[in-house]
């Protein structure tokens, strides 16, 4: 073995990588701010693991939390283009045209300017999908109905989805990021966290 390979497997072997499902009403980030609660009232790493990008104070799911920078680059640059599902619930029974807008792109504000979202895919589901109940629970108005959808989007602006939606008419009552490529939440419950390897995370988000 070359003298270079020890350091690299060394180092390789020093990164970790976590799958944690955010709670709603939880910052993405592990220093408390304006007394919300944060990551680290759930979760207990080292020092040097962070999240790689971001969710909502109120939207939930899948967050990735390591101390690889290069996984940090490949996952964020727009240029990646990484699909990342999201299971929405909005208020009223969502239609046609709304999920035909949703697909081909709809005008949201973004700091200040107006940009065209990308195409994206969008599926009404059935019957709603088996997700766990949220704390506190979400609020129901009898002469309301709701409707959920699953979104993939190859972007991540900004509260995107929301935006995208409340341009729709239909405004949401709760968004769970679900997956990002064939890295999924599975059966986790708000607060779990799991470790995978290396060699895992890498296949499940760029398939080797």
């Amino acid at each position: 073995m070359k003298p270079g390979s020890l350091t690299g497997l060394f180092n390789c072997q020093m990164r970790r990588y976590f799958i944690i499902y955010k709670p709603y009403q939880v910052l993405s980030q592990f220093t408390p701010a304006d007394g919300k609660k944060c990551l680290k009232d759930y979760f207990k790493v080292d020092r040097d693991i962070y999240p790689l990008g971001r969710l909502d104070y109120d939207s939930e799911g899948l967050l990735i939390l390591t101390n690889d920078k290069t996984l940090n680059h490949r996952l964020l640059q727009p240029e990646y283009a990484h699909e990342r599902e999201y299971w929405v619930q909005v208020e009223g029974s969502i239609t046609g045209s709304a999920m035909e807008q949703i697909q081909k792109g709809v005008e949201i504000n973004i700091s200040g300017k107006m940009i065209r979202t990308r195409s994206a895919k969008a599926i009404r589901f059935e019957f709603p999908p088996p997700v766990p109940e949220r704390n506190p629970p979400v609020r129901f108005r009898k002469n309301i109905p709701s409707s959920w959808i699953s979104i993939i989007l190859t972007e991540g602006k900004n509260r995107q989805v929301r935006k995208m939606l409340a341009k729709t008419g239909f405004p949401v009552i709760r968004l769970i990021r679900c997956g990002i490529g064939n890295l999924r939440l599975g059966h986790m419950k708000p607060g779990e966290m799991k470790e995978i390897s290396h060699e895992i995370i890498y296949e499940q988000l760029f398939g080797k």
